[in-house]
């Protein structure tokens, strides 16, 4: 039955996609909702909460405030609250009922920014699309504001592309770091690690991971964006923004997800056919390494050992990053009678899909190996988490097998019983 999800949770919307983007660069975050899509964030959509705090609101929206448009109330709330709190900046982000009423989100950060000695940034999500668009406007957004542009047209007050700016060798900056996108909380860390210790460059991970690993302020790393030598984009929700800083400052960027290599499993990939069900970053650079592996056990020039892959996503699929057969996944009864129809030797995917399957595949952890002397043809499903799949599912279930293990251990259960209680916040502040 179409839009029947019998298998896959619900995924998070846009406005959960550009608090993602938000959540670590000390601002004051507003969802203009009447609660209900800010707990939301803080129960499902963003795995942070419980570790992290954020300055995180509801507008508590009334069916009075939506009906008359009673935008200064909102502007008074925003102003008390920026008083109170040690913020950097201010965003207001939209849901489905100021979409409904046809807020204008400018003339709202106008409003603010009369009253409020600091910048105000508006992101027009409307909670009827999907995380990633949601990310990408507020990717555009956070540049479009805070990136140091220095060329005005004084005639006209537009940005001029500044494309003589003197670029710091050695600093490359990373583009679509969030939970949603990468699921492991220490990419950041990895990825700092693996351009030090390759290239011997100092890596700039945009939005995830520099306040709390380095104590510097987020947007700091914005407004210095013109001095990067080079961008990687490592999910398609951050390409626009790449583009945008290519055309305004010069900076180049590849589209790659550098520390691939764990997400691919030690096996023998030749002459399978495979799909890979992931974002489509992520999703190509997979490709990439098991092709690159391929190649690197081939014997024989003139023999094709090469695999078949075909990349697939529930979410953006940009065109510029595809390649012929690649697919954009909409409804669960699709992708399963695709699966049968192709019939992969190998399916990559959040592990929440391999009830979807029944039993043709496999599973495989990351650490399986194949023999490479069987012939008996086995179908496999790899675990590639993909949080903006399995979302709190996912980590609900680690949690429950990790209780489990520790009852068997007293030892284990003393240290770790309580290890949530401390951190552990309300689902929603209201303004």
């Amino acid at each position: 039955m179409r839009g029947l999800r019998k298998y896959l949770t619900p995924f998070a919307p846009d406005q959960s996609g550009a608090v993602s983007v938000l959540y670590e660069l000390g601002g004051l975050i507003a969802i203009c909702d009447a609660g209900g899509c800010t707990g939301n964030v803080c129960g499902f959509d963003e795995p942070r909460w419980f570790e992290q705090k954020s300055a995180l609101f509801s507008a508590g929206l009334r069916d009075m405030d939506a009906i008359l448009g009673r935008d200064d109330r909102l502007v008074e709330k925003l102003v008390d609250a920026a008083s109170k709190l040690d913020v950097k900046f201010v965003a207001i982000i939209g849901t489905p009922v100021p979409a409904v009423i046809g807020t204008d989100y400018k003339a709202l950060g106008r409003m603010c920014e009369k009253k409020l000695n600091m910048p105000v940034i508006t992101i027009d999500t409307d909670g009827m699309e999907l995380y990633d668009v949601g990310e990408e406007k507020a990717w555009l957004e956070l540049f479009r504001t805070f990136a140091e542009k220095e060329m005005i047209d004084k005639a006209s007050e537009r940005i001029k592309p500044n494309l003589d700016i003197e670029k710091k060798q050695g600093k490359i900056g990373v583009l679509g770091l969030t939970p949603q996108d990468i699921s492991d909380l220490q990419a950041p860390k990895k990825i700092r690690e693996y351009y030090q210790e390759k290239e011997g460059k100092e890596a700039i991970c945009y939005c995830m991971g520099e306040n709390v690993c380095r104590s510097t302020d987020g947007l700091d790393n914005h407004r210095t964006a013109r001095e990067i030598e080079k961008n990687i984009v490592v999910s398609p929700a951050a390409l626009a923004a790449a583009k945008y800083l290519e055309k305004t400052f010069g900076t180049p960027y590849e589209v790659t997800y550098p520390i691939v290599e764990e997400l691919v499993p030690d096996m023998d990939y030749r002459r399978k056919k495979i799909l890979i069900v992931h974002q489509q970053v992520i999703g190509n650079a997979m490709r990439a390494e098991i092709r690159r592996r391929c190649q690197k056990v081939n014997g024989d020039p003139s023999v094709d050992n090469n695999a078949v892959i075909t990349v697939a996503s529930w979410f953006m699929m940009k065109q510029e990053l595809s390649e012929e057969g690649d697919i954009s996944l909409r409804e669960e009864d699709d992708y399963m009678e695709f699966i049968k129809k192709e019939d992969y030797d190998i399916v990559f995917a959040d592990p929440m899909m391999k009830r979807m399957t029944e039993d043709a595949y496999k599973m495989a952890g990351t650490g399986y190996v194949a023999d490479a002397h069987e012939t008996e043809r086995k179908r496999i499903f790899i675990d590639a988490t993909h949080f903006a799949v399995s979302g709190k599912l996912r980590e609900e279930m680690k949690k429950r097998d990790e209780r489990n293990s520790d009852q068997t251990n007293p030892c284990l259960r003393n240290c770790s019983g309580s290890r949530f209680s401390s951190n552990r916040k309300s689902s929603r502040n209201d303004l």
